[in-house]
């Protein structure tokens, strides 16, 4: 799939089959896919599934991608 990123060195990019793109919750602090690229995922190692802190924000976390960033089919704007 191709995807449009937040920073990235390219405004789309390709994640190869084998590959996760990662961000962070942070845009501009984060050190994630934005920085270095697509991670394969043989270097996965956990999954954030809740938010613990601050109390407040308690909550089991739910996959969700703003439109603006779903797959493309093809290189578009």
């Amino acid at each position: 799939n191709i995807f449009r990123t937040i920073g990235y060195k390219k405004k789309y990019v390709k994640v190869p089959h084998g590959h996760i793109w990662v961000e962070g919750d942070h845009h501009g602090h984060s050190f994630d896919s934005n920085a270095f690229g697509p991670v394969s995922l043989g270097l996965l190692h956990a999954r954030a599934t809740h938010i613990l802190w601050p109390p407040q924000r308690w909550q089991k976390l739910q996959p969700m991608l703003p439109p603006e960033r779903k797959p493309l089919q093809r290189e578009q704007e």
